[in-house]
């Protein structure tokens, strides 16, 4: 077990490399490239949302099917939900607000819209305030494929495009939208928010909120190997098992298979199989370094996990939230205190606030910064 002293000191010494990593790693942006006939954002199938599966205070729902763009520019499916308030629209429109979820586990059945568990009362307040709320499965979480996890331009595509399906089913919205993501949702919605107006410049992009983001995960993967010591951290094994699995996938020509140990292997099909709660109980007990059989300390590897995981460090041209739990044992600050640094060098205009929170609480703590903040670049 690790003592509080060595807790601290392992992530100071984490977040060093990290930072003179990160400083050191060329910019990747995503590619939002994608052939006409595959029309990011058209509808290929819509239905009713479940009841049981309805925010409080919603007046309408649907379940949509729809076109967007994959991890490297291919076309792909993504399904998602629509919300629409009670009452008459304002004028415009229902501003729009992209819901991007944390980490439910990359199998089909963990889908939101197949669990039914879209958003708690987090969730519910932004319909409350008065937005439409549309809520992306991401790609491979129900449609064909492995979800690849933490791939921030596959994260982006799903979310923006899942604004475009919502308006063409529903008429009430406005093209005004901002994003709003936790955990895995706040690296979407970070990748979202360096790409929204290029990629989708037929909507009114207003900005994104940010809470309890990864980042600099790849700026750390050299580290990786059979000696990789034991992190004082929870879920980090299946984690790093959900992002091996979707870059298996994703990116084909890496052989992922071959930096991994028997133990890998079998880690990653339960990653393949599981949601999070049970995958965390069947991995118990097994460590980062356990699933390797060879360092991570290889161009092909990192190029690879540089291009799918990487949070944009510029680009970022309308308002933009950053907040983070200081507890948190999950996603640990310093690694956004690494990416606010970078993103104050390069001049990125932004608010940062942290909370004496875990990671879940995040989120409601932020409310009283984050409402104000939405409000302002939705309803301006």
């Amino acid at each position: 077990m690790f003592s509080s002293t060595q807790f601290r000191s392992t992530l100071v010494a984490l977040v060093a490399m990290a930072v003179v990593s990160f400083l050191a790693t060329p910019v990747v942006h995503a590619d939002d490239r994608t052939p006409e006939d595959a029309a990011p954002g058209a509808v290929v199938d819509v239905s009713p949302l479940p009841r049981d599966s309805w925010l409080d205070g919603t007046e309408r729902a649907h379940l949509l099917t729809y076109r967007t763009t994959g991890p490297t520019g291919e076309p792909a499916l993504s399904t998602g939900a629509v919300f629409v308030p009670p009452g008459t629209p304002p004028p415009g429109g229902w501003p729009v607000v992209s819901w991007a979820h944390g980490t439910v586990g990359i199998a089909d059945h963990c889908a939101p819209t197949r669990t039914g568990l879209i958003g708690g009362s987090y969730v519910t307040h932004w319909l409350s305030q008065g937005y439409a709320l549309v809520a992306t499965d991401y790609v491979g979480l129900g449609t064909p494929g492995v979800h690849p996890y933490l791939d921030g331009a596959s994260e982006a595509h799903a979310v923006i495009d899942m604004v475009r399906a919502a308006r063409g089913v529903e008429p009430d919205l406005s093209a005004r939208w901002a994003v709003i993501g936790q955990s895995q949702g706040g690296h979407a919605a970070l990748s979202t928010a360096a790409i929204a107006t290029e990629y989708a410049p037929e909507l009114d992009y207003r900005g994104a909120v940010a809470t309890g983001a990864p980042s600099n995960i790849e700026n750390l993967a050299f580290l990786g190997g059979p000696n990789f010591p034991e992190l004082p951290l929870e879920g980090s094994t299946v984690f790093i098992a959900y992002m091996l699995a979707g870059l298996r996938a994703s990116r084909p020509s890496v052989d992922i298979d071959s930096y991994l140990s028997a133990q890998g292997r079998e880690a990653l099909r339960i990653a393949e199989q599981y949601c999070y709660q049970d995958a965390a109980e069947q991995l118990a007990g097994v460590t980062i370094g356990d699933l390797l059989s060879k360092s991570l300390n290889d161009p092909v590897f990192l190029d690879a996990a540089r291009s799918a995981l990487r949070v944009p460090d510029s680009g970022y041209d309308r308002p933009l939230f950053i907040g983070h739990g200081l507890v948190d044992v999950m996603v640990p600050v310093p690694f956004t205190f690494a990416l606010v640094t970078q993103l104050r060098a390069n001049g990125e205009h932004f608010e940062f606030r942290t909370y004496p929170t875990g990671h879940l609480q995040t989120m409601p703590a932020s409310l009283p910064d984050t409402t104000p903040f939405v409000a302002r670049i939705l309803t301006r």
